[in-house]
């Protein structure tokens, strides 16, 4: 047991690597004499003050670029700096779950920092590809609108796309509230600090806080803490997952850690590429993602918030975490504009795994409700200004006859949590009265398949 602790030790005691600093570049402070590795952890001295720690984040000629953790205010040519650690640890313990934590773990509150004994890296490398098992039961989120079309897999990771505005931090707090998982662990990248204390309060609430751990980096922070926050929240998700958990991992935003990975980009002297990002953004993020999943220990559930700018869901960043996440929400700001929450627009959202951790019977039923809501959405002008005649096409007969149904299964009160069990069995009574309004009968549940999802909670 010992002598898994030594590499532990070896990256986390100081040495006595020193060097001092020669010139600052932009947001970073070139530093002579000083041949550390990319990612340590080092102290830089300043004039009447306390040192301030920063990460070394690349090279340039004989000279080590550092990114400081705080601004360089009192830092002045020659200063010495000081190596402190090569490796990347984070305690961890159960004793974080309800407690509010920054991006290096330690707690916020007005409270005594709590006694962890263990350690995770921050780096960790994903589960083997071959060694995942497959994702086969279904997660409830308690949104009826994401279980029922959009159902989510243990083990799965999904990408919630949407403006500024339009209630993705509702629908997260929603989702820690009334998930079916063991733990939540949540990470507000790039928040404005007013909106912590909002979040945690009014869409959280107190019992969403009891079972989850809160990781917050807000957008005055540097930039390399608000990735550091990315990586935290994961690693601790890892830790539970370790533990034999089922983890709800709730990342606001992954846009922002991309933001944060560009400016250290741009900051160690990469080319800018597509729109600004350079090459090291688009690196990074598969590395990031491809950490939660199902391990044959436990799981972690991942929804990645994608902050889409002008309302562009094929702007970079969310073509490519599209690309590598399984299955996108997409909010509408016009649906939202119409008071109708959650503002999922269903037919431009989809989860890959659906067809899996779902009966046929509930398929066929989400299937039928979104034929009329898009046959609905394609007349809605025609239907809005009277011009539709009723009785001159059968489909849209019946798509006006159900919409009021169809609104009022998918809005849904904060305070409103609603079972997967319950959820599906709204979904397929409203499955058989779309195809009544048609003038068809329901499809018949196959042979030896449950009405109702097995393992559903």
């Amino acid at each position: 047991m010992m002598n898994d602790f030594i590499p532990q030790l070896a990256s986390i005691l100081p040495t006595a690597l020193r060097g001092s600093v020669v010139r600052t570049e932009g947001l970073t402070t070139a530093v002579a004499g000083f041949p550390a590795p990319i990612g340590s952890i080092v102290e830089i001295e300043r004039q009447a003050s306390d040192p301030i720690e920063g990460e070394v984040i690349g090279f340039r000629d004989d000279l080590t670029l550092v990114y400081p953790f705080k601004t360089l205010e009192g830092v002045r040519r020659g200063n010495r700096v000081r190596l402190k650690r090569t490796g990347k640890l984070l305690r961890v313990g159960d004793r974080l779950l309800g407690r509010v934590v920054d991006a290096r773990g330690q707690t916020t509150e007005r409270l005594p920092q709590p006694t962890l004994v263990d350690r995770v890296s921050l780096s960790q490398p994903p589960p083997p590809a071959t060694q995942r098992p497959p994702i086969d039961t279904p997660l409830s989120t308690g949104i009826r609108a994401i279980d029922g079309f959009l159902t989510c897999g243990l083990g799965q990771r999904v990408g919630i796309f949407a403006g500024s505005g339009v209630g993705k931090s509702v629908a997260l707090g929603m989702m820690a509230r009334y998930t079916s998982a063991d733990i939540n662990v949540i990470a507000l990248i790039g928040e404005r600090g007013r909106e912590v204390n909002e979040f945690l309060e009014r869409d959280l609430g107190r019992e969403g806080l009891a079972r989850s751990v809160v990781v917050v980096a807000t957008s005055d922070e540097p930039a390399l803490l608000r990735i550091r926050a990315a990586m935290t929240a994961t690693a601790i998700a890892e830790y539970f997952r370790d533990q034999g958990k089922n983890v709800l991992l709730l990342m606001d935003s992954i846009t922002r850690f991309a933001m944060a990975q560009r400016e250290i980009g741009l900051a160690a002297g990469e080319p800018p590429a597509t729109r600004g990002y350079p090459p090291s953004v688009f690196s990074s993020l598969p590395k990031l993602v491809e950490r939660a999943g199902r391990s044959t220990l436990g799981s972690i559930t991942a929804f990645y918030s994608v902050l889409v700018e002008g309302d562009d869901t094929n702007e970079p960043i969310s073509d490519a975490v599209r690309g590598l996440l399984d299955g996108h929400i997409v909010l509408s700001r016009d649906i939202a504009a119409k008071g109708h929450y959650p503002a999922i627009d269903v037919l431009q959202s989809l989860s890959r795994l659906m067809p899996v951790v779902t009966s046929r019977q509930h398929q066929d039923a989400a299937l039928a409700i979104r034929e009329l809501m898009a046959v609905y959405r394609e007349h809605e002008d025609l239907i809005s200004i009277g011009a539709y005649r009723p009785g001159s096409n059968p489909a849209v007969d019946a798509a006006v006859a159900v919409r009021a149904e169809i609104d009022q299964f998918l809005r849904q009160r904060i305070e409103q949590g609603c079972p997967l069990g319950l959820t599906e069995n709204e979904l397929l009574e409203l499955g058989a009265r779309c195809h009544a309004a048609r003038g068809m009968s329901p499809p018949p549940v196959a042979s030896g398949e449950p009405a109702i999802v097995s393992g559903a909670t």
